[in-house]
């Protein structure tokens, strides 16, 4: 008997009278005769992924459980010749989506098993109350059991069970924690987020050991620090730098965070990821070196600041009026060209062509801007790996042995008319004996060597009228001024070129904020002082020249930025300065600073680096109370997320970033020094 005639059957002895319909009873009931109860006590419907769950595994393992279903009455009580599932409302739709994608037909025979004695409602609530969900540790077990049993891959136990591959890997991975930890978490001693920090590592002796060493910081993030602590996070600048497919083709070993939406991972073998990146610096440093001709070339990993090199910078080619002309042509026909063709996605044969044309004539007349040779056999260059991962050239750095000697002691012993013979040679043997021979002084001493003491007496006397001169002209004062600073931004510390006492200290800020230098503000900070490299003369002796054809306002603009680079207003434990750190708030008012054209708020500025109720305070104040409040419930990485994301574009800042108002007598924005009355 087939399932139409089994169903014919049931539905003739149905029509003839209900009390024949037993309870109990199991008849095969065609798919398309099933509806959904409205007595169903379950009202929120299943989801698509449960649907797809119990789809794949009717497919794989047909369908363990019957439903229970009665028969549908039309309103005098007969029956309609449908059946309504009390119970096993979720196979009925897995098995409508397995007809739909025609795997079984629409009249697929289904087994029921009728219940018409007991209330439908109450039995689909008891059946949806009095049934235990499986703990989950039982089935990260039995998963990593098929897996070890059956040999089933990921995949293949995914197709059996309608999961993802992924969601497959992160049980087996939980099913592969330490046994201890595992029947801690079945006794609630451990949470599931806790168990998959552990299980970052497959390492039952390291999660025991951080388990052992867990105190009152027991949250899944301080677990996965702690199970990583020996490894490189992937998205580490190192990491960046070299790339994980070829640390990975050199023999590394990758450690996949299974639990995180980016994958995330850490590179175990630190020591051979710190040797890619020598290598990879250093080869860099060689063919930069080969390539433009300098004396050396080393690879850093942080730029090593200590380390006592001057500086040289490029210096503008000179050209010819003419070429000048012809090649500031041929940049606007280029420009001029791109602008016109933005839109065109092929470009004819003419304009290609010409393309190429413009770009060889430029090419050959070189760049605008170039070392000198002797610069280039006695300097060098530093490749340092930037905080993007990304490697930061740093040329012209001259070491000191290489220093083009300034003779100062020789021009002072001319001066004064030394030998180098020493100081007796200078007086005769000192003091004493210049006033014993004072009044019988040889006729052949009239062209020796002042005194020291005469020779300091007098410029002394020169120095103090130099002083009332120089404050009697402003203008002077400020070259002299401007002078002396450039000599310490763009000279060696001893070459000493300026009678004005004036220090100006650049402290390094890479040691307080590292990537600072890679920074919107750092980059800016490191043109302008390019570019007036540039400018400056190779030759320090020919500074002071320079600085006086300079007019009013470039003059002003390089002693801006001299006096810009000794500027320090970091806030540090060991070195407190109240009166300097508010003066940096006045200038910082005077200039109308805005640190959003150069900081802004993400993970790696600020939201991970600061307690929950800071990040919530930072959105409660940048975006608003409500978006602050939908924070609260979150773990702290899924809160930095939701964070940086609700601050971007909103200019927010901490308050030490704010530009506070000046305070009484600080001046008015935009004037320095505050006027006084």
């Amino acid at each position: 008997m087939n399932a139409h005639t089994r169903f014919d059957a049931a539905a003739r002895a149905a029509a003839q009278t209900a009390t024949e319909i037993a309870s109990g009873a199991e008849i095969d009931i065609p798919l398309d005769r099933l509806k959904a109860s409205p007595r169903n006590a379950r009202k929120v419907p299943h989801t698509s992924e449960a649907i797809e769950a119990l789809a794949a595994s009717i497919a794989a393992k047909r369908m363990l459980q019957k439903p229970v279903v009665e028969p549908e009455r039309d309103a005098e009580g007969a029956m309609t010749g449908y059946w309504l599932v009390t119970i096993g409302e979720g196979r009925r739709q897995a098995l409508k989506l397995l007809a739909k994608r025609k795997v079984i037909k629409k009249s697929y025979p289904v087994s029921c098993m009728i219940e018409v004695d007991l209330d439908a409602q109450e039995i689909s609530l008891d059946e949806n109350i009095t049934r235990s969900a499986m703990h989950p540790a039982d089935q990260f077990e039995a998963f990593r059991d098929q897996a070890e049993r059956r040999g089933l891959g990921a995949e293949e136990i995914a197709a059996r069970f309608g999961v993802s591959a992924h969601v497959v890997r992160q049980r087996l991975r939980l099913g592969a924690v330490s046994p201890r930890l595992l029947a801690i978490y079945r006794e609630d001693g451990l949470t599931l987020d806790q168990l998959m920090a552990f299980a970052v590592s497959e390492d039952h002796v390291r999660q025991e050991q951080v388990f052992e060493c867990l105190s009152y910081n027991r949250s899944a993030h301080f677990i996965r620090s702690a199970m990583t602590e020996t490894k490189v996070e992937a998205r580490d600048r190192r990491a960046r730098f070299v790339g994980l497919e070829a640390y990975a083709q050199a023999g590394g070993t990758i450690l996949r965070d299974l639990f995180t939406e980016d994958g995330g991972g850490w590179l175990e073998d630190v020591g051979l990821l710190d040797r890619l990146v020598a290598e990879k610096l250093a080869g860099l440093a060689i063919d930069i070196r080969n390539h433009e001709g300098w004396k050396w070339a080393e690879g850093h990993l942080d730029y090593p600041h200590a380390h006592g090199f001057s500086r040289v910078y490029a210096y503008a080619v000179a050209r010819s009026d003419e070429d000048k002309a012809r090649l500031a042509a041929l940049s606007e026909e280029y420009d001029a060209l791109v602008d016109q063709l933005d839109s065109v996605e092929e470009l004819p044969p003419e304009i290609e062509a010409r393309f190429a044309e413009i770009d060889a004539a430029l090419k050959a007349a070189g760049d605008s801007f170039a070392y000198d040779p002797d610069d280039l056999a006695r300097g060098g260059v530093f490749v340092v790996l930037g905080h993007d991962g990304a490697p930061r050239i740093e040329r012209g750095l001259i070491r000191p042995e290489d220093q083009a000697r300034q003779p100062e002691d020789e021009a002072a012993e001319v001066e004064h008319g030394r030998d180098g013979e020493g100081d007796e040679a200078d007086n005769g043997g000192g003091g004493a004996a210049d006033s014993d021979r004072e009044d019988d002084e040889p006729a052949e001493d009239a062209g020796a060597p002042l005194p020291d003491r005469l020779v300091q007496d007098l410029t002394a006397h020169k120095t103090c009228a130099l002083r009332v001169v120089l404050g009697e002209h402003p203008t002077l004062a400020l070259s002299a001024v401007t002078h002396a600073l450039a000599l310490g931004a763009f000279y060696p510390p001893y070459e000493r070129a300026s009678c004005l006492e004036i220090k100006a200290t650049s402290a390094p800020l890479s040691g307080h904020a590292p990537g600072v230098e890679d920074s919107p503000a750092g980059l800016a900070l490191a043109a302008r002082h390019t570019a007036w490299g540039q400018r400056i003369p190779r030759d320090v002796a020919a500074l002071w020249s320079f600085v006086e054809t300079l007019d009013g306002d470039e003059l002003l603009a390089l002693l801006a930025h001299c006096a810009a680079l000794s500027l320090n207003a970091v806030r540090s434990p060991f070195d407190r300065r109240p009166m300097a750190l508010a003066q940096a708030e006045a200038l910082a008012h005077a200039a109308g600073l805005d640190m959003t054209a150069y900081w802004r708020a993400n993970a790696t500025s600020y939201l991970s680096r600061v307690t929950k109720a800071r990040i919530v305070a930072a959105v409660a104040e940048g975006v608003s109370v409500e978006a602050a409040q939908r924070l609260e419930g979150l773990k702290k990485p899924e809160m930095v997320a939701a964070a940086e994301e609700a601050l971007a574009g909103t200019g927010w800042l901490p308050p030490l970033l704010r530009t506070e108002p000046a305070s009484s007598g600080a001046g008015d924005k935009g004037s320095w020094p505050p006027a006084t009355e």
